[in-house]
């Protein structure tokens, strides 16, 4: 098919983070599952969620707390929970988790379902940020609680589109972007968790240029609201699909819960592809240079 329909959640998390990690899944869980089921319900056939969506935005802080939330991907209950829910609805759930791996190796990652509940695989975000943010010491400090990605820039070929993922801070490095579209990507997944005063004057001019540069639509998710008690900031919403013109085809709210629905034309990458030419005329023998440490 040509056109599918793509379903963006962002949302809040109103649960203090002095509450048990446990609780802070729980809670959550039960408001994803009722925003998933609304993206289906208006027609959504690839859902997907913000970063580290069962809980806060824990980075905000270093302490081993958080190592709680890890969960294995695939098996673990998380994973396991949305495969049903994809097989019961028939949609595409690309789903971000925190990720444990042995006995305590952890990855921020994205398990992609298929529309069957099928398990395709996963990312493993990349770039990983550590960088202060607002008041108080906090900040992005991710580094205290991930690995860096080591399963390269995989696309999933789905029941409705090939989709890739890239999170977050990721998007601010061009390199990996076009990995994904030389991987044949039509769609790719930035679900983030990022605040104003830090990243928000770049939310809306790096995705879309990704999307020009590689000729695929691009949607890019983002949490909505304060947590407390770090406080650090706004996260300021305004997930959105983007074409590969460069054109916004849905944009949701800054500052409130909210399924963001909009259309992707795969027509319109092979017509812009066709017109562009940017992957016949590339040079990447003249790019060396990028490889070097």
């Amino acid at each position: 098919m040509d056109t599918v329909t793509i379903g963006l959640i962002q949302a809040s998390h109103d649960v203090h983070g002095d509450e048990s990690v446990e609780f802070h899944k729980s809670q959550a869980i039960a408001k994803h599952l009722k925003l998933v089921r609304e993206a289906k319900s208006r027609g959504a056939q690839i859902v997907s969620l913000q970063e580290i969506f069962y809980g806060p935005y824990f980075c905000a802080e270093q302490t081993t707390k958080w190592y709680e939330a890890a969960e294995e991907v695939p098996g673990g209950p998380t994973t396991k929970l949305f495969q049903e829910l994809a097989k019961e609805l028939g949609i595409v759930i690309v789903l971000p988790v925190y990720e444990r791996e042995g006995i305590a190796s952890y990855y921020n990652t994205a398990a992609v379902i298929d529309a069957d509940g099928a398990y395709l695989g996963k990312y493993r975000k990349h770039h990983i940020p550590h960088v202060g943010a607002g008041n108080n010491g906090c900040g992005f400090w991710e580094k205290y609680y991930f690995k860096p990605g080591n399963l390269g820039y995989p696309v999933f070929h789905t029941a409705y589109a090939k989709v890739g993922v890239y999170i977050c801070y990721d998007r601010h490095f061009p390199e990996g972007a076009r990995v994904l579209g030389l991987n044949g990507a039509e769609i790719v997944f930035n679900p983030s968790a990022t605040v104003s005063g830090t990243s928000e004057y770049l939310w809306k001019l790096e995705q879309p240029a990704h999307a020009v540069a590689n000729g695929y639509y691009v949607a890019a998710i983002n949490r909505v609201g304060f947590e407390a008690p770090w406080n650090m900031g706004e996260f300021y919403g305004q997930s959105y699909l983007v074409d590969p013109r460069g054109s916004f085809v849905a944009i949701g709210g800054r500052d409130r819960d909210e399924v963001i629905i909009g259309e992707m034309n795969k027509s319109l990458i092979r017509e812009v592809r066709e017109s562009w030419q940017f992957y016949r005329d590339r040079r990447p023998e003249t790019y060396d240079e990028l490889t070097r440490l």
